[in-house]
C-alpha cells in the first residue's frame, strides 16, 4: 500500500521509494569477492628463470673444461697459455693438486701436510706482492694462487717418483732440477700472458724457481 508517496510494507512499516530502488535480490556471493586475480602455475611462473640458470657447478666456480684446459697448458710448457681462462680465481684445481702432492708425500713416509699448505700461502703472498710490483694492470691474489696450484702439477710426478726411487744420487738431482724449471718456466709463462707482460718471463721465473725449490726439497729429503 501506498500513503502519501511512501510504500507501506506490514513487515518494515514505512519505507521510502529511494530506498526501494536500491534493493537487488540477494544472489547468494555477499560475502565472496570478485576474483580479479587469476593465479598462475608454479611451473609457468618458475620454468623459464630455471632455465636460464647457469649450472650448480659454474656458479660455485668449477669449470671443468677451463680446469682441462689449465692443466694441458702446465703440462705442455710450449702452449701458449689463454690469458683470459689464465686470469680467473679458479681454486678447484689447485685444491686437488695440493691434496695429491701431500698424498703421494704421504705415500713415500712423509707426513708434510702442514708445510705444503703454509708454504703455499706464504709463496702466494710474496708473489700477490711481487707482480703487483711488476704489472702495469695488478693481479688479485686468487688468481695467483690459482696459477701457483696449477703448476703444482709436474711435483706432484716428481712426488710420485720419490715413493718408488730414491732422489738423493746424481739422476735424483737432475730430475729435480728439471721438474723446478717445468713448474717455474709454466708459472712465468701463465703469468705474463694474463698481466701483459712481454720481456719479463725471467723476472717472473726466478721467484717461482725458489718456491718450487722449497716444494721440491720437501720431495727428495
Amino acid at each position: 500500500r501506498q500513503y502519501g508517496g511512501y510504500e507501506y510494507s506490514q513487515q518494515s512499516g514505512f519505507v521510502p521509494p529511494d530506498m526501494m530502488q536500491q534493493q537487488q535480490p540477494y544472489t547468494g556471493q555477499i560475502y565472496q569477492p570478485t576474483q580479479t586475480y587469476t593465479p598462475t602455475s608454479a611451473q609457468s611462473f618458475y620454468g623459464s628463470n630455471f632455465e636460464d640458470e647457469p649450472p650448480l657447478l659454474e656458479e660455485l666456480g668449477i669449470n671443468f673444461d677451463h680446469i682441462w684446459q689449465k692443466t694441458l697448458t702446465v703440462l705442455h710448457p710450449l702452449k701458449v697459455a689463454d690469458g683470459s681462462i689464465m686470469n680467473e680465481t679458479d681454486l678447484a684445481g689447485p685444491m686437488v693438486f695440493c691434496l695429491a702432492f701431500g698424498a703421494t708425500l704421504l705415500l713415500a713416509g712423509k707426513i708434510q701436510f702442514g708445510y705444503v699448505y703454509g708454504i703455499s700461502a706464504i709463496g702466494c703472498l710474496g708473489m700477490f706482492c711481487l707482480l703487483n710490483l711488476m704489472s702495469m694492470t695488478g693481479v688479485s691474489f686468487g688468481c695467483v694462487a690459482s696459477v701457483l696450484g696449477y703448476c703444482l702439477l709436474p711435483m706432484i710426478l716428481l712426488s710420485t717418483f720419490a715413493i718408488v726411487f730414491s732422489l738423493q744420487g746424481m739422476m735424483g738431482i737432475i730430475l729435480t732440477a728439471g721438474i723446478i724449471g717445468w713448474c717455474s718456466f709454466s708459472a712465468s709463462k701463465i703469468f705474463i700472458s694474463a698481466l701483459a707482460m712481454e720481456g719479463q718471463q725471467l723476472l717472473v721465473a726466478y721467484p717461482c724457481a725458489l718456491l718450487y725449490g722449497v716444494f721440491a726439497l720437501i720431495s727428495v729429503f
